[in-house]
């Protein structure tokens, strides 16, 4: 049996996140990258999109990880957990990842080669030369316009738990006004 037909039916040919029935693909779940369904997921455009992109956070989106987290896939765990991890800025990503249990093997894997390996590697620092965390708090050090929405975010706005971009270190994300953005890391400074 091919990959994809033992994924379609695993997956009774549904998103194994999301539960989208369209645009379904193959997503091999690092360490892995072969042909093997055991280290494979079944996703749909949009949760591959998210995926592939880390400027793509889009909480939102990942609420559907309450359904999906109850999987008995190892690789679907993995992945979900690693997710999980990711939006741990939003109070219902942590309680979802309270609620998670994986054996100790499959922990083990979703801890390979996770963000936070890619996370030392890269260091981000405000304008002033400070680390910069995850969960940190930040004030915007001058008016940014937020392309794609009607506002502007005004120099002295503090963004609280803000997320670092594993592989940018000029970037972070963080709410401002109720909206999640891209802030460079040269127009924010770390709050005492």
């Amino acid at each position: 049996m091919t990959l994809s037909a033992s994924l379609h039916s695993r997956s009774d040919a549904k998103c194994e996140l999301c539960a989208a029935p369209d645009q379904l693909r193959s997503f091999a779940i690092t360490p892995y990258s072969d042909e093997l369904a055991d280290h494979n997921v079944l996703i749909c455009q949009q949760c591959h999109e998210r995926l592939s992109d880390s400027l793509i956070l889009d909480p939102n989106h990942w609420h559907c990880l309450g359904d999906s987290m109850w999987s008995q896939v190892p690789a679907v765990q993995v992945i979900i957990w690693r997710l999980l991890n990711r939006l741990d800025p939003e109070p219902w990503a942590q309680d979802l990842l309270d609620m998670l249990y994986l054996e100790d093997d499959i922990l083990t894997w979703a801890k390979t080669n996770t963000n936070e390996d890619s996370l030392a590697a890269v260091k981000h620092k405000d304008s002033n030369g400070a680390s910069l965390q995850n969960g940190d708090t930040v004030t915007l050090t001058k008016d940014l316009n937020v392309k794609g929405v009607s506002f502007t975010a005004k120099r002295g706005t503090a963004v609280r738990n803000i997320s670092l971009v594993t592989d940018n270190s000029e970037q972070l994300e963080g709410r401002v006004n109720g909206t999640q953005i891209v802030i460079l890391t040269k127009f924010v400074k770390r709050a005492n």
